[in-house]
This record gives C-alpha cells, structure tokens and sequence, in this order.
C-alpha cells in the first residue's frame, strides 16, 4: 500500500513518558482516537463491515480485504516477520470490551445516527427554572441541574435494538436512479409521525411525478427519549385539545432519584417546553439513592439487591440464593453473588415489618444522598417499634372503661415537653434515693402512683401525651 501515514503530536491523548512516548491512531475504530481525529481534521478510515469481516477496498486494506478480523491480526505477524520487520511481543494489560451476551470482542465502528441539537432547548428551560416556573430541591440538585443544562452536548438517540419507538425517519429511494449514500448529509431522508406525513414530504423533495419508495430507518428511539415524552403523552398528546392534558398539565411534583436528574428529568423539561410550551412539573424533589451497606450500589451480580417484601416478611438465606437463579445471570457471577450474601446476610433477612422499614428510611434520608442500608438498622427499629406499640397497649389499659377525654385534654406541645420533663425528674429521684417513690422503688408507684381523686387529670395528660406524640 502506497498511502503515507501522517505524524502528529496530541498532548491530550499521548503520555511522553509512558513507554515510547508514541502511538498508532485509527479514528474510525477507537472513541478517544475519535476526538484525536476532530482536534486535527484527521481521516476517518473505516476497515470493517458489520459481520466482522474487512471492507471489499485493496486500497484501504490492501490484500486483507474480506479476511475475518482475527485473521488478518495473524496474518500481519506472518507479513510483517517475511519481510523482516517483525520485533517481538510483550504483555500489556488493557481493557478489552466484551459483549455480555455472546462474549465477543466489540469492535467500535463509525456509525450514523440521530441526534438531538440540544443547545436550541436549553437556554429557555434554565431561564423559566431561574424564573421560578420549576423548582428543584434540595439545592445541591439545583446546583447540578445548571451544571449539567450549560454544559450540554448533542444527545445521540439512535439505538440499534430489536424493541423501542421506532425512528420517525424514512429513506427516499427515488425510482430510476442508482441508490444514494445512505450515510450523506440527510438530503434524501424525511421525518413524519406518520408514513403518510413523510410520503407527502418525500413528494415535495423529488418533485410532482417522480416515482419514489420510502424505506423507514431500522434504529429505534434512545429509552430516556421515549420517557422524556411521558408527562404529556400519557395524558393525550399530541392532541392539544385533549381534556386529561388541560386538567392534568403540567402536574405539580415529580419525586425522583439524583442520579437521573440528567438523564430522564432534563430531558422531560426539554421536550416539555418544546413540544407543549410548558414546563412539565412545578417542583422536582431528589430523594437518596439506596445503597447496600457498605456504600455500593445494588446490582444483581454482586448478590446486594435488597428486596422490600424481603426486609418486611423475612426471608431465609436459602431462598435468598434461589432467586438468584430465575434471572438470566451467569453461572460465575451466580457464584459471586451468593458468596456476596452469604458474608452480608448469614442468617436471612430478618422479619422487619413495613413500619421499621418506613422508620428507617425515613432515619436515613437525613444523612445526605446516599442511604448505605443495613439491615441490623432496620431490626433495631423494629424492635423500638415494638416498644412503643407495647407501650400504646399500656397506656389504652389506663384508658379502658368507657374513658372518653374532655374537650380540650389535648395537651400542647410545650406541656407534652414539661411532662416529658417529669419523667425524666423523677427517675433522678429514682436513682438518688429521695422522695417517697424513691424509698419505695416500685416502679408499678412511678407510673401509676396517684390518688383517686388525680387519676382523671392524669389520664388526661396520658392521652394527651399520646395524641400528640402518634
């Protein structure tokens, strides 16, 4: 091959000192030798085609042409030892992308796709949330809501998947006329929510009377695009005269995890305003996101997903490595995940109840914005929960017998507190051995020693108590 290869230098992608100091470029295969490529207006030269074999082209591939991709790598060892350049092989450690499903090695390839100019959306969704159309709590959200809205690049939403909305988009194969590059610059391509709104577009590109077949794009809709239509589309859009959709929108509050601020909120404002005119929420909340208790995030094959029915009703270890084995796990991370449990759950899940488990969440979302939960935690609560249903049955035998409060025997808060503080009072005495309830040191006395004619007021300030603490 007669093509010269061009040398550069990139401060960015090249570390001098590691190794030789250089290295080989191929923007077309690589995403960092991409971005190498714009900063210096390189050539992007694409030696694959989509079943792994190379391009039909001597000029690009010289005799490798057709050859599978692993075979050609042997056969430019062979090449380069006949001609006496070959040097030698070492070890190097590198991370080598393997597809999950088939196990093969990915090859990245120069594709086209669709995109989103994001920037044109932007600027009127971060002035109405400055203006107060929207809300986001709490502020360290807010502040990363504007980080991430003005710095903003293309959004890519082509995806190459068997499921999904389907791409709006249709090649015009005009009859007659050898078949243009697909890959060109949209010149022959049209957008319609329908086939009949594209065929009418199609008409006018090609002109009246020319004959033309319209051939919709395989790739389908990025997931978070499909969502980011959910507030309005749900509720009858595109009919803008649909009643759901004036009753309804834009609704008030969205709860939702910080790690999707970006990916679906944002998006959600940005098709919002453009499509409907309006933001679609009046406040967004970001709550904690739930981690195991050692900080990680949950996930399938490390064997930490905590399911809620699980910490509720309890489940034994056994069943716990049972379920492991109704997804599509594989077998080594199915051994990985049950060693997982084993070391974090010994002995199951303990039987918390749906209450513990609300007191403890509740506990957590203080902390800050990750929850790593433990469930020791949530067993410590469910026993304080069992106090203080133990201590409600108590005070409602004090209560028995037809007792029915006075107007007004709700106490207020400040003599919930001086009650409160009388307690504490008394088992000081208690504890120092004075006063009559002190020499006696029956505590059946402390709670219930009264005379007859105190046992109204006091049943009050009982019900009192518990009216205003549950």
């Amino acid at each position: 091959m007669s093509r010269r290869l061009p040398i550069i230098t990139d401060s960015i992608a090249v570390d001098p000192t590691f190794g030789t100091g250089a290295v080989k470029i191929t923007p077309a295969h690589d995403p960092a030798d991409y971005d190498v490529g714009k900063r210096h207006n390189l050539p992007f030269v694409s030696i694959l085609r989509d079943d792994g074999t190379l391009v039909d082209d001597e000029e690009v591939v010289g005799k490798w042409r057709g050859m599978k991709r692993f075979h050609v790598r042997v056969g430019i060892v062979e090449e380069l030892k006949r001609v006496g350049l070959y040097v030698g092989v070492e070890e190097n450690k590198m991370n080598v992308p393997i597809c999950a499903k088939s196990g093969d090695v990915i090859e990245p390839v120069v594709k086209p796709q669709w995109w989103v100019d994001c920037g044109r959306l932007t600027g009127e969704v971060v002035r109405r949330t400055r203006e107060g159309e929207m809300k986001v709590a709490p502020r360290q959200s807010e502040s990363e809501w504007y980080r991430w809205l003005e710095g903003i690049q293309d959004w890519c939403v082509s995806r190459q998947l068997w499921w999904g909305h389907r791409i709006p988009a249709y090649y015009v194969k005009v009859k007659g006329e050898e078949k243009q590059d697909e890959d060109g610059d949209g010149k022959i391509w049209v957008v319609g929510r329908t086939p009949e709104e594209a065929e009418e577009k199609a008409r006018k590109l090609v002109g009246e009377g020319q004959e033309f077949e319209l051939e919709q794009d395989q790739d389908v809709l990025d997931t978070w695009f499909s969502s980011g239509l959910w507030p309005f589309s749900t509720l009858g859009w595109p009919d803008d005269h649909s009643g759901d959709l004036k009753r309804y929108y834009p609704t008030s509050l969205l709860e939702t995890g910080w790690d999707i601020l970006f990916f679906w909120v944002a998006r959600m404002c940005l098709l919002g305003v453009y499509l409907t005119g309006e933001m679609p929420f009046r406040e967004v909340y970001c709550h904690a996101m739930i981690r195991d208790a050692h900080g990680r995030k949950m996930s399938k094959s490390l064997g930490n997903v905590i399911d809620p029915i699980d910490v509720i009703h309890g489940v034994p270890l056994e069943t716990l490595h049972s379920k492991l084995e109704e997804g599509n796990l594989d077998e080594k991370e199915i051994t990985k995940a049950k060693s997982g449990q084993k070391k974090d759950f010994p002995r199951g899940i303990p039987q918390c109840g749906t209450d513990a488990l609300r007191f403890a969440l509740c506990a957590y979302s203080g902390g800050g914005r990750d929850i790593n939960l433990d469930i020791l935690r949530v067993e410590g609560y469910r026993k304080f929960c069992n106090k203080v249903f133990n201590a409600t049955r108590f005070a409602m035998l004090k209560l028995e017998g037809g007792y029915e409060a006075r107007e007004g025997a709700k106490v207020s808060a400040f003599f919930f507190a001086v009650f409160a503080l009388f307690i504490l009072m008394t088992m000081v005495v208690l504890a120092d051995g004075k006063g009559e309830l002190g020499r006696t040191v029956d505590f059946k006395q402390v709670g219930c020693g009264c005379k007859r004619g105190e046992q109204v007021p006091r049943r009050e300030e009982l019900y009192g108590c518990y009216e205003l603490g549950l």
